[in-house]
């Protein structure tokens, strides 16, 4: 089997105007040697996803959005963007089931896996987050509720899936897993995907965040488990976000 093409996620959350889209350039100018061997993807806000996806027209550098509707069409959902609509305006990856969008939105198992469901049929790559609270990794129960978010949150087809394991706990902060936890979480992963597709299981793409930086990310990189990264706000920056990715040993 051939190796996963590493990705490397850049999620921009509620920060940005469109005068970062910027560094998109500045960011190609930096990666464009390694293009062929590494995906990156920016993911803005919502509003922003069209003037990014036009920035990055002659570059290689995909664009995706940070949520979707559970319906893939239109539907009288005031407020609410379907996958269908950012497909059209460029996206080509969508984030669901991030654990902010779990927490502060109420976003179940279930509402994240209709949510890949409507990606999928719009044409999009549904990355799926799962990942356990400090109180859950501090009881034991990291596994367990991680092998539940997998089976619960992901749709019945392996193809165009990306799986992103987060720790709750690690986002945003100081404190990381060490690499053995995170090899322990990403085989888990991938030992339940297995279970779950007769096929195509191997193909899939689990990605590392938390926390992820130019100061750790070769250390998360060599991980073997590990296909790649969903960065935070190290992102916004195109240096620091170069950095990350020139730090994985497909750059090299």
């Amino acid at each position: 089997m051939a190796a996963r093409k590493p990705l490397i996620a850049g999620n921009w959350k509620m920060y940005g105007r469109r005068a970062n889209l910027g560094e998109l350039e500045v960011l190609w100018r930096s990666i464009s040697p390694v293009a062929a061997h590494v995906d990156a993807l920016i993911c803005p806000p919502a509003p922003y996803v069209q003037n990014a996806a036009w920035s990055a027209r002659e570059t290689g550098i995909l664009i995706g959005a940070q949520d979707c509707g559970t319906e893939s069409e239109d539907a009288a959902r005031t407020g609410d963007v379907s996958a269908a609509m950012l497909a059209d305006v460029g996206a080509r990856f969508v984030i669901v089931g991030h654990s902010e969008r779990r927490a502060l939105f109420g976003e179940t198992d279930a509402v994240v896996r209709r949510k890949a469901q409507a990606a999928q049929r719009a044409g999009l790559t549904a990355i799926v987050c799962v990942g356990e609270t400090r109180l859950e990794r501090d009881s034991g129960q990291a596994g367990d509720v991680v092998v539940r978010q997998v089976r619960d949150s992901i749709p019945d087809d392996a193809e165009s899936l990306v799986i992103a394991y987060e720790p709750v706990w690690a986002i945003g902060g100081d404190r990381t897993p060490t690499p053995a936890e995170i090899d322990e979480i990403h085989h888990i992963i991938r030992g339940t995907l297995a279970q779950r597709f007769a096929s195509g299981a191997s193909d899939i793409r689990i990605l590392y965040g938390g926390s992820v930086g130019p100061k750790n990310a070769a250390e998360v990189f060599a991980v073997g488990g590990v296909d790649g990264a969903l960065v935070g706000r190290a992102s916004l920056k195109a240096a620091d976000f170069a950095a990350i990715i020139l730090a994985h040993p497909a750059a090299k």
